[in-house]
């Protein structure tokens, strides 16, 4: 009679939770014509329950496919597929982060949709209402840009639909554009200074001259910020900060700037394909024969796409595949990636796939795709697996605590194959590096 009951009430969109409750008490004896016990106790929000009535859960995704961050985008993508295939099937990587997932998440198969967001947030944010208003989308996901990244939060927050952002480098992301219904696990321009900073200053010594390419929106301006403001304290100045617009052709003017500015290091801010072409034209301009460069929020395929110009560089990042001898469940992820894919994943595909992962872990341990319930299972701050070690999140402002790891591009002759870009010079714990929670502005809305 239970599973009988079961099936009935899923097939009219009742929680399973609910009726799960109800069966235990029906057990041994007889069933009353108590029926509200049936209906759902959490009042509708967001595309909650409609979105989870039947037998599916849809997530809508946005990511850059053309455009200046497309390659990330790309690489991303691939990241929430593998994740979504795998939670689908029960996959033993998912179920060593999230050991409730079976198949689906809560049972509920996973669709979804995916939406070229062109590194433009109005684009990003269009596409999402579409997955919202149509698809019922019960969680949104994406970014890249964190322009992209707080529009979606603003989304979120007014649509009452989380958003599990996949790529944000911007401290405003969860600084003073934070929601409560916006979660990041990826590092950010304040981890980055923190532990790219002290490697600066051993290597080059202390009151040094730098120079920075800053690309103009909020990842950039935040960045750069945090670099200068923790390398101050090691007497560093700055000599010049050159601003220039995503997906700028031509970076002549700039480091023309910047060679003239007598710098000894040159902090390249620029991310995706800005980051290759400015450090190639750093080359051409003889710009990077007068000073050394730094990658302060790196992705590494620079180094392929660059022919080479990453070595002997330091760069901070969130993942790279060498940590697979450290860590058991990279090289899970590593050995599944690569063989649907081909390539060993970079940390875009990482992101994607321990933010899906961690969303999953959430809903199960809520039992409900209730957005507050999800969002109260977050905040509880526990700890979690991933892919550089346990992690968690912060209740405060919803951003993962995580470490950075700290790379140093290889010079040719070491390279073991021909994905062996970097050495692993330091993995920098989480908690070391993190801002107080309110530091930049930080103050969460509502539930409901």
């Amino acid at each position: 009679m239970t599973d009988k009951l079961i099936r009935r009430g899923l097939s009219h969109g009742i929680s399973r939770r609910s009726l799960l409750q109800t069966s235990a008490g029906l057990v041994g004896g007889t069933l009353l014509p108590a029926l509200p016990a049936f209906a759902d106790d959490k009042p509708a929000i967001g595309s909650y329950p409609a979105g989870v009535s039947g037998s599916t859960a849809f997530i809508g995704i946005s990511v850059p496919r053309t455009g200046t961050y497309a390659v990330q985008g790309e690489d991303e993508l691939k990241g929430y597929q593998l994740a979504i295939e795998h939670i689908n099937e029960g996959h033993d990587l998912i179920k060593k982060i999230s050991p409730k997932t079976s198949k689906g998440v809560l049972g509920k198969e996973l669709k979804f949709g995916v939406a070229d967001s062109a590194a433009k947030p109005n684009e990003a944010v269009q596409a999402q209402q579409r997955f919202i208003s149509e698809n019922k989308a019960i969680m949104i996901t994406g970014g890249t840009s964190s322009a992209v990244a707080v529009a979606l939060n603003k989304l979120a927050q007014r649509e009452h639909v989380l958003f599990v952002c996949g790529i944000s480098g911007s401290n405003d992301t969860t600084g003073k554009d934070c929601v409560r219904y916006g979660f990041r696990q990826n590092f950010f321009g304040q981890t980055a200074a923190a532990a790219i900073g002290p490697v600066m200053v051993r290597e080059f010594g202390k009151n040094k001259k730098a120079a920075y390419l800053t690309p103009d929106y909020t990842y950039g301006h935040t960045v750069t910020k945090s670099m200068q403001d923790f390398l101050a304290a090691a007497g560093w100045t700055t000599t010049t900060n050159q601003v220039a617009p995503l997906g700028a052709p031509d970076y002549s003017s700039y480091l023309l700037n910047v060679a003239n500015s007598g710098a000894d290091v040159l902090i390249n801010v620029n991310w995706g394909h800005d980051a290759v072409l400015s450090t190639q034209q750093a080359k051409q301009f003889g710009v990077l024969d007068k000073m050394k460069l730094v990658v302060p929020y790196q992705v590494p395929f620079i180094a392929r796409e660059t022919g080479g110009l990453m070595q002997g560089v330091y760069a901070a990042t969130d993942y790279w595949w060498t940590i697979e001898d450290k860590f058991p469940l990279a090289k899970m992820f590593n050995e599944a990636f690569e063989k649907k894919y081909g390539y060993k994943p970079e940390w875009g595909a990482e992101n994607a796939y321990v933010s899906f992962a961690h969303w999953a872990h959430m809903c199960e341990e809520a039992g409900s795709f209730n957005p507050p319930d999800v969002i109260k299972t977050y905040e509880k701050g526990e700890t979690l697996p991933s892919l550089v070690g346990d992690v968690h999140y912060r209740a405060e402002d919803h951003q993962c605590i995580r470490p950075v790891i700290i790379v140093k591009g290889k010079m040719q002759k070491d390279m073991k194959n021909k994905e062996d870009w970097y050495d692993v010079v330091e993995i920098v714990p989480g908690d070391s590096l993190m801002q107080k929670p309110d530091a930049f502005g930080c103050h969460l809305g509502d539930y409901t």
